[in-house]
């Protein structure tokens, strides 16, 4: 069986490898699920695609792949968009933020949006659903409180996703009076802050292996 994989920006194609030994694709785009579904892939997995400067995966084309007998595994960024709208066509969707989709916990593209660099695909801006799981346990150590990380994410929302950054965003909330002093949530976020996108990405490539070393 074989199986190509739309990686790059959630996790590097170097890092994936050493989990899983197949062909990596950059993150996906309009017509690339059609092209490797006639390449003789039995699985195809995605993690990581293009939202807003070019036209996103249809849902169709993964359709039209499953069709033809291919699996297809979706999580941590456009493949959990895709897998919480898809997984009743058969898509099969693993990870945190695909089980937020699915669960109407978070709704927007731009929780998993992220600028990259255009040669290496490595993300240059921070995920809200990272900041989100970041604040989440920044509250469970006692930092903050629950209406603190409430009003930490409606800030986060204000800032359009290329400019997402911890710094900006506890800036932010000093200036509004949210948070009396920055340093202490910023140190925490330096040290400690979640990449839950990483995490799913890792799931996606061991749901795939499983899927192959079953032969299924």
């Amino acid at each position: 069986m074989r199986a190509v994989v739309f990686a790059g920006t959630s996790i590097s194609h170097e890092d994936a490898k050493e989990i899983l030994d197949t062909t990596y694709l950059p993150p996906v785009a309009r017509g690339d699920v059609d092209k490797v579904a006639g390449q003789g892939y039995d699985v195809i997995g995605i993690i990581d695609g293009v939202f807003f400067d070019r036209a996103a995966v249809a849902h169709k084309e993964i359709i039209r792949a499953i069709k033809k007998g291919i699996k297809v595994v979706g999580g941590c960024s456009m493949g959990a968009l895709r897998a919480s709208e898809l997984d009743v066509h058969g898509m099969v969707g693993v990870g945190t933020v695909y089980g937020w989709y699915r669960d109407g916990v978070i709704e927007s593209d731009d929780e998993v949006a992220v600028t990259t660099n255009p040669e290496t695909f490595e993300q240059v801006s921070l995920p809200l659903v990272n900041i989100r799981e970041t604040f989440r346990k920044a509250v469970e150590q006692g930092l903050i409180d629950n209406e603190t990380c409430k009003g930490l994410i409606a800030i986060t929302k204000r800032i359009h996703y290329p400019q997402r950054s911890y710094l900006g965003i506890i800036k932010k909330a000093v200036e509004e009076g949210l948070l009396e002093d920055a340093e202490p949530l910023l140190g925490y976020c330096r040290n400690n802050a979640s990449d839950v996108k990483r995490e799913d990405a890792i799931l996606v490539l061991k749901k795939v292996k499983e899927i192959l070393d079953a032969g299924e």
